[in-house]
């Protein structure tokens, strides 16, 4: 069976041209970009709790690394380098060279480095810590959405949580539905390019991972103001315009999670300078929402008639009720 030092030089050991050392040490060695700070966060992803025994690994590799880069696509920062934790029950050559090709392969494609990490045996567990480099006047931030300020959202929330709503039977998706709602749930991709092109531009961001009106309220929380949502206003894939129960249609655009979408906050004055992003780019982005000063508090969301919903969850809480 091969040993912890067999598996990461086999399937994690590569070279690298941006750090200074990477694998293969006691530590790795890199140093920020001049006029840069460093911005690292750290995800963890727990089978039975985050994936099911048996998720596919190539895939599993893939969204790994993809919640970790949102965080950073909600800072405005460029990815750089990834480090990974990993906990196996056993040491299986297919899985473990199926995971490292989902993970590579999306580390190339945003250029991230990885840089050292560590293996031991245990229920499977998977930790990435990602570490980017942006200007610190520049960096995106929870605490600066102001009263008067546009909410905005990237694309569309709810597509993930449809796919696990059909998984768990609640739902039956046809064919083409359920292949782009998992993919939404299984390869994710981080909006990194979005986050960089708003630097200057938003005044506050987040990534949607735990569900929108959840993290949204973050933002109210650190900025110290109220967030308002145009339920009507929410874009809808078509898989959730064809979904005829209006309640669980209601519970994946507010509270799903898992969309790593980014929702950001400008000021009116921004808006043709958002518009021109989303051209450029080649993106939806969609004004959902204001902002307004009393906070902070619940989001609140609105219908199309002015009214104020009543929302049975908000988003997931690992120790909630």
């Amino acid at each position: 069976m091969a040993s912890e030092f067999d598996i990461i030089r086999r399937h994690f050991a590569r070279p690298v041209k941006r750090a200074l050392l990477g694998v293969g040490d006691d530590c790795a060695l890199f140093a920020p970009d001049p006029g840069e700070v460093l911005a690292v966060s750290t995800d963890m992803l727990v089978e039975g709790q985050h994936f099911l025994a048996g998720a596919d690994a190539a895939k599993l590799g893939h969204k790994a690394l993809a919640v970790n880069l949102s965080d950073l696509a909600a800072m405005g920062a460029a990815p750089r380098y990834a480090t990974l934790a990993l906990a196996l029950p056993d040491a299986d050559e297919s899985w473990l060279a199926q995971f490292a090709q989902g993970l590579f392969g999306l580390a190339q494609a945003f250029g991230v480095e990885l840089i050292g990490g560590d293996t031991t045996r245990g229920p499977r567990n998977i930790s990435i810590t990602v570490i980017g480099s942006v200007p610190p006047a520049l960096a995106l931030r929870r605490d600066g959405a102001k009263a008067g300020d546009e909410v905005w959202l990237s694309g569309c929330t709810g597509d993930a949580a449809l796919a696990l709503a059909h998984q768990q039977r609640r739902i039956r998706l046809g064919d083409a539905a359920l292949a782009h709602c998992l993919a939404r749930l299984d390869t994710p991709v981080p909006c990194i390019a979005l986050g960089m092109a708003l630097r200057g531009i938003a005044s506050s961001a987040i990534d949607v991972s735990d569900g929108l009106v959840a993290d949204l309220g973050h933002i109210a929380e650190r900025s110290a103001v109220a967030l308002e949502l145009r339920y009507a206003q929410l874009p809808r894939s078509r898989a959730l315009r064809a979904c005829a129960d209006e309640s669980l249609v209601q519970h994946c655009l507010l509270a799903g999670g898992d969309d790593y979408e980014l929702a950001f906050t400008a000021s009116p004055d921004a808006r043709a300078r958002v518009e021109a992003v989303a051209s450029e780019l080649g993106l939806t982005l969609t004004r959902v929402g204001g902002v307004s000063a009393g906070g902070p508090g619940p989001v609140s969301v609105y219908d199309a008639g002015g009214n104020v919903m009543k929302i049975e969850s908000r988003g997931f809480d690992h120790f909630g009720s």
